[in-house]
């Protein structure tokens, strides 16, 4: 993801996970642009909601939606993509003020006087991925080669790999090891969980699972 600031005197890095600046035209300074809101831990929600109730605002709020291994077996997960931001655009001038002031909003990103802004196509490619209500839920398909890991009582937990998909019969063989043995299993589908393959337009989030924002 690239994004441009107002007045950059040099290239710098915005975010923890590597998105670059570069200077925008000053024509755009007074311009409505995209902008990165710092909520409050938590409160992603509270204040895409606030703040898409302002005139002039545009909220971008992006989630994933997700199966994940818990003690009560896989559930279904739904998380901001970039949890503690929201994106918004608005005219900077005339909305700053409103939009830092917004109920659970901590900061807009800025470097002193400066303020980044996101490329209006780095946007757009994140919304091609999600769903109408700004949702994006990877699908659950499975080729062989796939990594999973097995939820049923027998290997709950245990890492597999696919070797053969059955849709027809709903199954799957997979290859794990036990106690040092290489293993074929066939299991019901309901039985195993991908690991997640993430679309390139949203790769930048495996490098903000373990590096928050700044």
């Amino acid at each position: 993801m690239v994004c441009r600031t107002t007045s950059l005197q040099s290239e710098s890095s915005l975010l923890a996970n590597g998105i670059s600046l570069s200077q925008a035209p000053a024509a755009e300074r007074s311009a409505a642009a995209w902008f990165c809101v710092r909520s409050q831990p938590k409160h992603e929600h509270i204040v895409a909601a606030g703040l898409r109730r302002l005139d002039g605002v545009e909220v971008f709020h992006p989630h994933i939606r997700q199966r994940r291994i818990t003690r009560r077996g896989p559930v279904w997960f739904t998380e901001a993509l970039f949890p503690n931001y929201v994106f918004a655009r608005f005219d900077l001038q005339d909305h700053l003020h409103q939009v830092r002031y917004t109920t659970g909003v901590s900061n807009v990103v800025h470097f002193g006087d400066r303020w980044p802004t996101i490329a209006e196509s780095e946007i757009e490619e994140l919304r091609r991925c999600m769903d109408d209500s700004e949702m994006h839920t990877p699908l659950e398909t499975l080729s062989p080669g796939d990594q999973v890991t097995i939820v049923n009582k027998a290997f709950y937990g245990i890492p597999a790999m696919v070797l053969k998909n059955l849709p027809a019969k709903q199954r799957v063989h997979v290859l794990l090891e036990i106690l040092g043995q290489s293993t074929v299993a066939d299991l019901k589908i309901e039985e195993i969980v991908p690991v997640q393959r993430v679309p390139a337009a949203l790769q930048i989030t495996d490098r903000r699972q373990s590096r928050a924002m700044a």
